[in-house]
């Protein structure tokens, strides 16, 4: 009879080497997630120049349209670079890291129009940008 047994681990395999590659995962997801509701956003601002309704005076004032051709294009690169990362690439987890840095940028601009979404995108950037920051292990590689 034999037995099947389990490859040996790594003596480096710990709980915290887990735990970032799973929140680089998650970043990954959250950014294909927020580049597909930027798209969205970027195309009702297009759409519908009276979607969104300005909340008090700004001191960043820009057309709507405007914002709308923004979030479209930034929506897609934020999407293709949460695909990257999902991948395993180093293009990607940088491009994430920059691309999350100019949402949190965008929706800081974009406050008056849609505060509570704005904010809400502004948090889930800046924990894509810890996650894949943080992560110093190899994604897409297998671990043994």
């Amino acid at each position: 009879m034999s037995q099947n047994t389990a490859p040996p681990r790594s003596q480096n395999t710990g709980t915290s080497s887990s735990w970032a590659s799973g929140g680089t995962m998650f970043a990954g997801v959250l950014m294909l997630v927020i580049g597909v509701l930027d798209i969205l956003q970027g195309i009702a601002a297009i759409a519908e120049d009276d979607v969104y309704q300005r909340v008090g005076d700004y001191v960043f004032k820009w057309d709507l349209t405007g914002w709308g051709w923004v979030h479209l294009i930034l929506g897609i690169l934020v999407a293709a670079a949460g695909a990257g990362i999902l991948k395993g690439s180093e293009w990607g987890r940088v491009g994430g890291i920059t691309l999350a840095s100019l949402n949190v940028i965008a929706q800081f601009m974009f406050l008056p129009y849609h505060p509570w979404w704005a904010l809400f995108s502004m948090a889930i950037s800046i924990f894509v940008i810890w996650a894949l920051a943080t992560d110093d292990t190899s994604f897409g590689k297998d671990r043994v």
